[in-house]
């Protein structure tokens, strides 16, 4: 079964110096049939002005993800980390047990465009961590590359959560398939061109739950890229 979520149908605010789409319930957009998707809580797609950002705030008890698309985000937190994440660049920042972070746009002239991505921890109370790691995008044509595991395989980030995220980079035609193992259950969300995914089309923006599916087929329309999460 595969339940399509489009763009359009997200939530939606524009602040001026953050325009923001959210896949799922988050702030001030709320919808009960959207809570998350399994252990996958929050998909938000933002791009924020030059120079402008989100000031030190805190968050505990989530995996949180920073994929950036155009631009760079600069990062810095209570951990004493500070750092720069660019295309092809992922984060992970564990919160725990409690931890502060600050993300501003590092360019006074151009835009960044980034997803914000929550994950449910398997237990909560952790203590806090940071990681952060760069993607070809050789490492992701043609293929489903690895960037966060429960155990850092093949040099992912490691998460806290029985869950994978994948990367990949299509040409038109190009496609890659997935297995799903028994009770699991999948999330395509494509950040870049046009896709299919079990024959279904998606549009940059778009996402689609699976499940009952042994196969995630993903085929590319035109060039494009997509996140897929393997989850419990």
């Amino acid at each position: 079964m595969i339940d399509v979520r489009r763009a359009k149908e997200r939530g939606h605010a524009n602040h001026g110096w953050l325009d923001t789409w959210h896949t799922f319930s988050f702030s001030g957009y709320y919808d009960e049939r959207f809570m998350g998707f399994r252990t996958l809580r929050v998909i938000n797609e933002d791009t924020v002005a030059p120079g402008q950002g989100f000031p030190p705030h805190g968050h505990r008890d989530m995996e949180i993800l920073s994929y950036v698309l155009e631009g760079g985000l600069e990062h810095k937190d209570s951990l004493g980390t500070g750092s720069v994440i660019r295309p092809g660049d992922v984060q992970r920042m564990s919160a725990g047990t409690g931890v502060r972070h600050s993300e501003f746009n590092a360019s006074r002239a151009e835009p960044v465009h980034f997803l914000q991505i929550w994950i449910e921890p398997a237990k909560t109370g952790i203590a806090p961590g940071y990681e952060q790691k760069a993607f070809s995008e050789a490492d992701k044509r043609g293929r489903l590359c690895l960037v966060a595991s429960p155990d850092g395989a093949e040099g992912s980030l490691t998460i806290h959560q029985d869950a994978r995220v994948y990367a990949t980079v299509l040409a038109p035609g190009e496609a890659v398939t997935h297995r799903l193992a028994p009770r699991r259950h999948a999330w395509v969300q494509v950040t870049r061109g046009a896709l299919t995914v079990g024959g279904e089309p998606l549009a940059q923006g778009d996402g689609a739950a699976i499940s009952a599916e042994a196969d995630v087929l993903i085929v590319g329309e035109t060039d494009a890229e997509a996140l897929l999460f393997d989850l419990p």
